[in-house]
């Protein structure tokens, strides 16, 4: 509640104009002070402004190929996880959406199991199912021990951004993992147990498991050799399951060159199905086993993070002619990425055949949208419903916000 108090005419000075005068003017100027007091919260409340008011923000909305609202739209900030798009975009121009990846299986003259990876990322525990069938009906029975090869990455592979939390988005990458090299587990007291029906529990898993406290607990693997060694409990685990006895031996190394291949399994997921999840979720695991093998399309050789870095930048130099941007890793994770809003709405716009993976903003389907957050960093870059058509849209903050902020500038951008 606002009190104005309008002081009273001094009673030994006659008024020099007429009272009715007097009060109009009052009136008059009463009004003013009102309609501006009125109109503070509607210019505080509309999200746009606000955003516009902030040194650290950018924000750029095209109609038809023209800038509508462009604030500092040049200026190079923190993608965040809108930097996942990017690398989404990279992946299905380069294979195609309906792309499968393969991992290799081997036999040695020893009877030794080899498993050589090439960075698909969903080796989900339905996946590895579907690849002891195969195995099975190729007449596989038993095996002397597993052998993990996922020499296709460097072993000095790391992660710009990553940190060493038991977090689930802080997963190592390997080029052979499973189940995104994270663990879904339940203790209750000194018991542990799988959290998931299709997930045997292992000796790796009941180890984390204990280590951690009581309840649900959805941790990573931490260390490139721990989550290889989950990797071939739970193939062994799958094996012995079906049948196939598998032995308890595990070995991390190249495979021999007396293997012989006797199984290439493609994924049942497409790229398309992996890359929508991974936008959805931000899986930021997905994103960099992507960014990887992008340095290597082929899989024919050995991947190192620097590969991967010049392999994103030749990328987007090439296809969008860009000068003043930076890419540390695919992700996002990383503080040292840069990218401008006007660079991602120009991805946007080539982004548009694949508009059908961003995900929906909650609540509201007039907006497709990417989120991206860091500590003083939030990010939203996608597409808004405007007059019947999709029209892209970017918003950087680099200083502390409420990221809800991103959520309610989108959908005041809607129409």
């Amino acid at each position: 509640m606002i009190a104005f108090s309008i002081p009273p005419q001094s009673r030994t000075r006659p008024p020099s104009t007429p009272l009715g005068l007097v009060r109009l003017g009052l009136t008059f100027r009463l009004a003013l002070v009102l309609a501006a007091v009125l109109a503070a919260p509607t210019a505080l409340a509309d999200p746009v402004a606000q955003v516009r008011a902030l040194p650290q923000a950018s924000l750029l909305l095209q109609e038809n190929g023209r800038d509508l609202i462009a604030t500092r739209a040049d200026t190079p900030r923190i993608p965040a996880s809108t930097m996942k798009v990017l690398t989404a975009f990279a992946a299905l121009e380069t294979w195609g959406r309906n792309h499968r990846f393969e991992t290799d299986f081997y036999t040695d003259d020893a009877g030794w199991l080899w498993v050589k990876g090439y960075a698909d990322p969903y080796l989900v525990s339905e996946e590895l199912d579907k690849v002891v069938s195969a195995l099975s009906a190729k007449g596989l029975r038993r095996i002397t021990g597993i052998g993990l090869d996922d020499s296709f990455f460097s072993p000095d592979v790391e992660i710009a951004g990553r940190s060493s939390t038991d977090n689930p988005y802080d997963a190592p990458v390997t080029a052979l993992a499973a189940n995104f090299n994270t663990l879904n587990l339940i203790r209750t007291g000194d018991s542990i147990k799988s959290a998931e029906p299709q997930t045997p529990l292992t000796d790796s898993a009941r180890r984390f498991g204990m280590a951690g406290a009581a309840g649900k607990q959805r941790v990573n693997l931490r260390e490139r050799d721990k989550a290889l060694r989950y990797f071939g409990e739970l193939l062994a685990a799958k094996l012995e399951g079906a049948g196939i006895q598998a032995g308890e031996q595990q070995r991390i190394a190249p495979m021999p060159r007396n293997a012989k291949r006797i199984y290439r399994h493609a994924n049942s997921r497409t790229l398309a199905e992996m890359v929508s999840p991974m936008l959805k979720y931000s899986n930021n695991f997905i994103a960099n086993a992507l960014f990887l093998r992008l340095a290597d399309p082929k899989g024919t050789g050995q991947v190192t993070m620097g590969g991967a870095k010049r392999a994103m930048t030749d990328f987007s130099r090439k296809r969008f002619g860009w000068r003043d941007f930076t890419i540390d890793d695919g992700a996002g994770l990383s503080r040292a990425n840069r990218l401008s809003a006007r660079q991602l709405v120009e991805l946007l716009d080539a982004f548009v055949p694949y508009r059908d993976l961003m995900p929906q903003q909650d609540g509201n389907p007039a907006v497709r949208a990417k989120t991206g957050t860091l500590r003083g960093v939030s990010t939203y870059a996608g597409y808004v419903r405007r007059g019947g058509s999709w029209e892209p849209f970017a918003l950087m903050i680099n200083e502390p916000v409420d990221g809800a902020i991103r959520q309610r500038v989108a959908s005041s951008l809607a129409r």
